[in-house]
């Protein structure tokens, strides 16, 4: 398998309005990708393209080495990991960390009628040990942290042990030091052997660690820029995509963006 995600001119419209335009892109297996974009640009819709949830008016799909139209997407959800917030608000409030985690294997949202084996809360302790959450064993989910929250939907993603995992938009509503705790765990994961590719969408640009050495920049559903970080996350390059001037600052291999001080 050369390409984990393969997009040929998608396009996508809802209700007569485009909502994605002509998206090539391809992610190659061993990359791990910064998808960048204001609200609304469409990255949450790109998502629901690759895992099938939404099918697109046009183009061709292939992810994980299966085209879409001739595959069991359901058979394939099984290999992808799908981390949002709004899985939160799906999760009931006196759940079990280790269940909400265990659930990832059935993608269910929690444990009600499923009967996991011993071997399932072992490898669930295992994965929440190593996104640093092992301390929530035996919790219930109202009485953990937002950051806590989202270390414990990517060790449900994790359970299943997927190819691809999309992070969409997982520091959402973090303070700064959760959101640094959250994105050194991330960092951990991708250098671990056998992590899986990983999509990691924000419209925080200092949020791209040095691990997501390519970004795709999104914009009003088309394809902005793609390629190199260091390459795409330049000043000009966002002061053309924000639609106002712009600094770049590279700092421990991490972008900041900031102002320019013409508008200050």
């Amino acid at each position: 398998m050369t390409n984990v995600i393969d997009l040929q001119a998608v396009s996508w419209r809802r209700q007569q309005e485009n909502i994605l335009s002509d998206i090539n892109w391809c992610v190659e297996k061993g990359e791990h990708w910064a998808i960048l974009g204001l609200n609304g640009s469409g990255k949450t819709s790109l998502l629901n393209i690759v895992t099938g949830y939404s099918w697109p008016t046009a183009g061709h799909v292939r992810v994980l080495d299966q085209p879409f139209g001739k595959t069991d997407i359901r058979e394939l959800r099984k290999s992808i990991g799908w981390v949002s917030s709004s899985l939160q608000e799906r999760i009931r409030e006196t759940e079990r960390a280790e269940d909400i985690v265990v659930s990832g294997k059935y993608a269910s949202i929690g444990l009600a009628y499923e009967e996991p084996a011993e071997a399932d809360f072992e490898k669930a302790f295992r994965i929440m040990k190593q996104m640093r959450c092992s301390h929530l064993t035996g919790r219930a989910y109202q009485t953990c942290s937002q950051g806590e929250r989202q270390k414990l939907l990517i060790a449900r993603g994790l359970m299943a042990s997927p190819d691809l995992l999309l992070l969409d938009e997982s520091t959402s509503g973090l303070d700064f030091i959760a959101r640094e705790e959250l994105l050194s765990s991330i960092q951990e994961l991708i250098n671990q052997d056998g992590a899986p590719t990983i999509i990691f969408v924000t419209h925080h640009i200092e949020e791209v660690l040095p691990e997501f050495s390519r970004t795709l920049l999104l914009r009003d559903g088309t394809v902005f820029a793609k390629g190199s970080s260091e390459d795409v996350l330049t000043a000009d390059n966002l002061s053309q995509f924000f639609g106002m001037p712009v600094n770049v600052e590279w700092h421990q291999q991490r972008p900041w963006v900031s102002l320019d001080e013409r508008m200050l």
